[in-house]
């Protein structure tokens, strides 16, 4: 069968009339191959897009840790941004995009890879795209170079600790004293296991090592810089894929939030955002997690020039800040997972907020919140898309919306 391509899925694929989804084609390409329940899942390329480039990394046709690296970076960046535009079009929003950021290659300082060990040693790498197999990595277009230089102790640790009945996860994260890597999913661990662990962390010059979330090895505090301050989080926390985006993220807060003096920062996590925006605003943060809060709080005291920050533990799906509570503060910065704020920002929009800085890793769930922000009278402003998961299809973004005519009570 031949078919052209029309476009792309949310997950990457290329769709032909019918639908037939093609794997790593691209709109425009004639590709022929056989169709079975709608897929084609071994195309020939018969006519190429423009957009088409040759994949640089060898590991690409087996390991589904990229899904874009057949294309072109200015392809890639047009389609994240028109999956913003069509997210938020569905909502009835316009979409005024006003930059594209996108992280250099090798620049990913956490990720988390799978181990599972073998007649012969050990296999550590990403899984297949929609495949239980493991790509076996010698190297990662990627992550930072530190990182691929762990692969060797992460077979290490696989062979000690792994099992050929099943996979282990290992989550490694570059910090400002060397990796921190965090296992689960392997043996219980023993006095025998612990020492192997221990020497292998040693070896690898780790500067932290956690099994099962119990620590085997803490040669080094696994710190992370935000702003002025050192954040030592706990193993395996969430943090921004690259330093990049990092960035990207912080200097579009700091532009939505317009210098405000007093800033909620909800969902805050270990102060990704608190800490630096503290060095010109008072900041209350606001998360779940009560270790993350704890790292934030110490980073906050020994960090020199920080306005005030106060922090409070606390659910903001189930239990939103009220209206009469977020009205104390001059902005909003939401920085909620995947599934969006809806209760928080139905909140928001029944209070006098007049500024929301707002970043999403989900642009569905961000038009679904910002739908309920309009309708409270609010605009939004501008919206810069911000790639720190190069070549997947992972769009994250950050925004502004403001709204006038209100004033505090």
């Amino acid at each position: 069968m031949k078919v052209t391509i029309e476009r792309l899925g949310h997950l990457g694929d290329g769709i032909a009339a019918g639908p037939v989804y093609v794997p790593r084609a691209l709109p425009g390409e004639v590709v022929e191959g056989e169709v079975a329940d709608g897929r084609m899942d071994a195309p020939a390329i018969v006519t190429p897009s423009p957009d088409r480039r040759r994949a640089p990394c060898p590991h690409y046709a087996a390991c589904g840790g990229c899904a874009l690296m057949h294309a072109t970076d200015g392809f890639v960046e047009d389609w994240k941004a028109d999956v913003v535009r069509a997210a938020l079009a569905a909502q009835g929003l316009p979409a005024p995009i006003r930059a594209v950021h996108t992280s250099p290659e090798r620049s990913r300082r956490r990720a988390t890879l799978s181990g599972r060990r073998t007649k012969k040693g050990a296999i550590v790498g990403f899984h297949g795209r929609a495949s239980g197999t493991l790509a076996d990595l010698s190297d990662c277009h990627l992550l930072l170079p530190s990182l691929t230089a762990l692969l060797p102790a992460l077979r290490d640790l696989t062979i000690a600790g792994g099992s050929r009945k099943g996979e282990i996860s290992l989550t490694v994260t570059a910090t400002e004293a060397g990796a921190d890597v965090a296992v689960s999913g392997g043996k219980p661990l023993e006095p025998a296991l612990f020492t192997d662990l221990a020497a292998i962390a040693e070896r690898a010059d780790l500067a932290r090592l956690t099994w099962e979330g119990e620590p085997v090895a803490v040669r080094r505090p696994a710190t992370q810089r935000f702003g002025g301050a050192l954040v030592e989080p706990p193993s395996g926390a969430f943090l921004q894929a690259t330093r990049e985006g990092e960035a990207a993220l912080l200097a579009a807060a700091r532009a939505a939030l317009g210098g405000a003096d007093r800033i909620a920062d909800l969902f805050s996590g270990a102060g990704t955002f608190s800490l630096p925006l503290a060095a010109g605003s008072e900041v209350h943060a606001v998360e779940s997690e009560r270790t993350m809060l704890a790292a934030l709080d110490r980073a906050a005291r020994h960090a020199p020039g920080l306005h005030r920050i106060t922090t409070e533990p606390r659910d903001l799906f189930r239990r939103p800040l009220l209206p009469d509570e977020l009205d104390r503060y001059d902005a909003i910065l939401l920085d909620p997972p995947r599934a969006g704020a809806e209760a928080q920002v139905s909140e928001i929009a029944a209070s006098r907020t007049r500024a929301v800085a707002y970043i999403s890793c989900n642009p569905v769930s961000f038009a679904r919140d910002a739908r309920i922000l309009s309708d409270a009278g609010f605009t939004l402003d501008w919206i810069e898309v911000v790639d720190q998961f190069r070549w997947s299809t992972h769009v994250e973004l950050a925004a502004r919306l403001t709204r006038t005519g209100l004033t505090k009570a």
